[in-house]
C-alpha cells in the first residue's frame, strides 16, 4: 500500500533522523537536535524562528554528510542536498509519484531527489515570506490554511530559473491549450500526470519536477475557458478544476511567488519493460466488453453540453492522435481532463443503453425469423 503523502518538513534548523509513524495515515517526522527533543514539524515551529542558518543542518538524508548536487544549483547561494535512495523519504516520494502515473501509459523510474535547503538570505526570505502568508491565511480561515503538496513540471531550464528567481511566468487565458485562467497550474500529490506531461525531456532523456508546498486556502471551482486572473471574491484564495477530485490546482499569478514553495526537485526517466529492479509490469489492455463509442459520436454528444472552446480543443487532440502526435492514452487523458469523468460516464452509459436496446431488438427479430424458417421446414416434412 502506498503511504498517505503528508510531509511535514522544516527547511531550517538541524535534524538528524527521518522516520515514518502513524496509524490511519503515515507521516514523515523530523527529529530536531536544537533542544534535544523530538518534535512533529509542520514547517512552522519555534525552531524555524530561532535557527540561524539552513546550512548548519546535519542530515541522514545522504549518508556521510550533505552531498551538494550542482545540477540544479541555480545561483551561487542556492543549495540542493541529494536525498539518499535508501531512506524512507526517497521511497515515500518515489512511490507516491510512480503510483500516480498508472494511467500515463509509460513506466518511469525516479533517478534522483534533491531537497531545497533555502540557504542564503534571499532564499530564507522566500521561505519566511511563505510562512507569513500561511499565518495570515490561517487567521483568515480560522486556523486552516489548507497547505498541500503539489507537483510542477517544466523544462530543465525552467526549473533552474524557478529555483533561482521564482516563478517568472504563468498560463494566460486564450493559450493554445485549455485555459483555467491566469495562474500557475500544479498537480495534486496523487495526480502527477499533467505535471509529468509538462516536464520536457532534456538531452539525457530526463524529466524534472518540483514538489512544492502550496497555500490553497479556500478553493473555488474554475471552469474550462475561464478568463479569471484573481479570486472571484475575498472568500476564496485559489482555484481548482474539480472540487471533488481535482487534477489541477490554480494559484493566481499575483500569488505565485508567495503561495508556492518549491521544496524538492525530482528527476525521473521513462524506462523500457526490460529494466530490472525498478520495472513496473505493463499489462496489455483488455479487450473492451462494453460497446465501443465512435469518437465522432462522442464529440457530437459533448458539443451539446460543453463550451465551444472545449469542443475545439477535443477536436484538436483527436486530430493530433490521428496524426500520431500524441498517443491514444494521452488523448483519453486529455478528454477526461476537459469533459470530466462524470460527464463522460453519463454520455457513455446513455450510448451503451441505446446500444443494448438496439441489439436486443435486432436479436429478437432474428430469433423470430429463425423460428419461422424452422416451422416452415417441419411443415414440409
Amino acid at each position: 500500500m502506498v503511504p498517505q503523502f503528508q510531509l511535514f518538513y522544516a527547511p531550517v534548523g538541524s535534524f538528524r533522523e527521518i522516520r515514518v509513524e502513524g496509524s490511519n495515515e503515515n507521516r514523515l517526522f523530523i527529529q530536531h537536535q536544537d533542544q534535544g527533543t523530538e518534535q512533529e514539524s509542520y514547517g512552522e515551529t519555534e525552531h524555524e524562528d530561532q535557527a540561524s542558518s539552513v546550512s548548519d543542518c546535519e542530515s541522514s538524508v545522504t549518508p556521510g554528510g550533505s552531498t551538494k548536487n550542482c545540477e540544479f544549483q541555480a545561483s551561487g547561494s542556492e543549495e540542493l542536498i541529494k536525498v539518499s535512495q535508501d531512506t524512507t523519504l526517497f521511497e515515500t516520494i518515489s512511490r507516491k509519484l510512480v503510483s500516480g502515473l498508472g494511467d500515463f501509459g509509460v513506466s518511469f523510474r525516479v533517478e534522483a531527489i534533491q531537497r531545497n535547503l533555502f540557504s542564503g538570505l534571499n532564499y530564507q526570505a522566500k521561505f519566511h515570506s511563505f510562512r507569513l502568508f500561511q499565518r495570515a491565511m490561517e487567521r483568515k480561515s480560522g486556523g486552516d490554511a489548507n497547505v498541500k503538496y503539489a507537483w510542477y513540471g517544466g523544462s530543465k531550464d525552467e526549473i533552474h530559473k524557478i529555483l533561482a528567481y521564482g516563478f517568472g511566468h504563468f498560463t494566460q487565458p486564450g493559450a493554445a491549450h485549455l485555459s483555467y485562467g491566469s495562474g500557475v497550474y500544479l498537480s495534486p500529490a496523487d495526480s502527477p500526470v499533467e505535471s509529468v506531461q509538462s516536464a520536457v525531456e532534456d538531452d539525457d532523456g530526463l524529466r524534472h519536477l518540483l514538489l512544492c508546498q502550496v497555500l490553497l486556502g479556500n478553493q473555488e471551482l474554475v471552469c474550462p475557458g475561464s478568463q479569471q486572473s484573481h479570486p472571484s471574491s475575498s472568500e476564496f484564495d485559489s482555484g481548482v478544476d474539480n472540487l471533488v477530485s481535482p487534477k489541477k490546482y490554480i494559484v493566481w499569478g499575483t500569488q505565485m511567488n508567495t503561495h508556492i514553495l518549491p521544496q524538492f526537485v525530482i528527476t525521473l526517466r521513462a524506462q523500457t519493460c526490460t529494466e530490472g529492479y525498478h520495472q513496473r509490469i505493463q499489462v496489455s489492455p483488455k479487450k473492451p466488453t462494453s460497446p465501443w463509442m465512435p469518437f465522432s459520436n462522442l464529440i457530437t454528444t459533448l458539443a451539446k453540453m460543453l463550451p465551444t472552446d472545449a469542443i475545439n480543443l477535443i477536436v484538436k487532440h483527436h486530430r493530433d492522435n490521428r496524426e500520431n502526435r500524441i498517443s491514444r492514452q494521452e488523448l483519453i487523458q486529455r478528454v477526461r481532463q476537459i469533459a470530466g469523468d462524470k460527464l463522460l460516464a453519463t454520455v457513455i452509459r446513455s450510448y451503451r443503453n441505446k446500444y443494448f436496446v438496439a441489439s436486443s431488438g435486432d436479436s429478437a427479430s432474428k430469433f423470430q425469423q429463425r423460428r419461422g424458417r424452422i416451422a416452415a421446414f417441419w411443415q414440409k416434412i
